[in-house]
C-alpha cells in the first residue's frame, strides 16, 4: 500500500494569468490624479502663476515663439499663450463640471422616476430616452446652440447638459427597478417619505457608485464638445478664451508657421483628457470588480 499511495499535502495550484492582469488592471491611477490635480490646481491659481493678462493685445509681440519673458510663445494678436492656457483652462473645466452637473440631475430625477413608475409609463419614458440618444448628440448641441443665439457659459453647458443624461438615465433606472421593492425603501414610503426624500437617502446611495464611471467621462465629452463648438466657429466668442476657442486659431496657425499657438493647448487638452479616461476607467474596472464579488 505505501508503494501505490502517498499522502502528500496541498498543492499549491499555479496562479491565474487571468488573476494576474485583474490586479494588474486594478491599480489605482495615481499618475493620472496628480496630472489632474496639478492642470485644476493651475487653472484655479491663474492669477498667482499668470502675470500678464491673456486678453491683452501686444501688437509688438505676436506671433512668437516661446522664450524667457513668453513661456509660451505669442498667438497672432500677440496675446501670451501661458496665461491664455491657465485662463482658458479654468473656463474650459468650469464647463465640463457645470455641464455634467445638470446632465447628472437630469439623468437621476428621469431615471429614478421611470424605475419608479408602472410598466406602462417606464417603457414610454425609455423610449423617449432611446429616440434622444439616437440622435448624434453633436447635432443636438449644434441645434440647440444654434436655437438660443449668441453663446456664453452658462448656455454651452445648458446646451451641453440637456445632451448628455441618456446613457446615465438608463443605468438609474435598472438600479432603481432593482432595489425598489427593498425593505429599506418601502419603510420609507409607509413612513410618509416623499418621492425626492427616498431617492436621496435611500436610492441615491445605492447606484451613485455605478454610475461615478458615466459621470466623469461626461466631464470629458463636454469639454470635447466644448472645444468642438469652438474650433467650428459656433462656440463661444473668440475673445472669451477657453482651449477650444484657442485651438480655433489653428488654421491662421498653421498658415503662419506658428506650431506652439496650436501644439502647446492642444497638448494640455488632450493630457486633461487622458487623466479623467484613466481616472474613468478605474471606476469602472472598480464596479465591475465589486459586482464579480458580490
Amino acid at each position: 500500500m505505501s508503494k501505490q499511495f502517498e499522502i502528500v499535502g496541498a498543492r499549491q495550484l499555479p496562479d491565474n494569468p487571468s488573476r494576474k492582469s485583474e490586479k494588474r488592471c486594478g491599480g489605482k491611477p495615481l499618475f493620472s490624479a496628480i496630472i489632474l490635480g496639478a492642470i485644476v490646481a493651475g487653472c484655479l491659481c491663474a492669477g498667482w502663476i499668470a502675470g500678464k493678462d491673456p486678453s491683452y493685445l501686444d501688437l509688438q509681440h505676436y506671433n512668437l515663439p516661446p522664450d524667457k519673458e513668453f513661456l509660451f510663445g505669442t498667438d497672432t494678436m500677440g496675446r501670451d499663450i501661458f496665461s491664455m492656457i491657465w485662463h482658458g483652462g479654468r473656463l474650459s473645466l468650469v464647463i465640463g463640471a457645470l455641464s455634467t452637473l445638470i446632465s447628472t440631475v437630469i439623468a437621476v430625477i428621469f431615471g429614478a422616476v421611470s424605475g419608479s413608475a408602472p410598466a406602462w409609463l417606464d417603457g414610454l419614458l425609455m423610449r423617449l430616452a432611446d429616440i434622444i440618444l439616437s440622435v448624434p448628440s453633436l447635432l443636438l448641441v449644434i441645434f440647440l446652440q444654434a436655437f438660443l443665439g449668441k453663446a456664453n457659459v452658462l448656455t454651452i453647458s445648458m446646451v451641453i447638459g440637456v445632451t448628455g443624461w441618456m446613457s446615465i438615465a438608463k443605468v438609474v433606472r435598472t438600479e432603481v427597478r432593482q432595489i425598489r421593492g427593498s425593505e429599506f425603501v418601502l419603510v420609507s414610503k409607509c413612513m410618509g417619505g416623499g418621492f425626492f426624500h427616498v431617492l436621496w437617502k435611500h436610492l441615491a446611495p445605492n447606484f451613485m457608485a455605478s454610475i461615478m464611471f458615466m459621470v466623469v467621462m461626461n466631464v470629458r465629452s463636454a469639454i470635447v464638445a466644448e472645444s468642438t463648438l469652438s474650433f467650428m466657429g459656433i462656440g463661444l466668442p473668440v475673445e472669451v478664451i477657453t482651449w477650444g476657442s484657442m485651438l480655433s486659431l489653428a488654421e491662421k496657425a498653421l498658415l503662419t508657421g506658428s506650431w506652439w499657438v496650436i501644439l502647446i493647448p492642444g497638448l494640455f487638452l488632450i493630457v486633461t483628457l487622458m487623466c479623467l479616461t484613466n481616472i474613468g476607467n478605474y471606476l469602472r474596472e472598480s464596479g465591475n470588480r465589486r459586482c464579480r464579488n458580490l
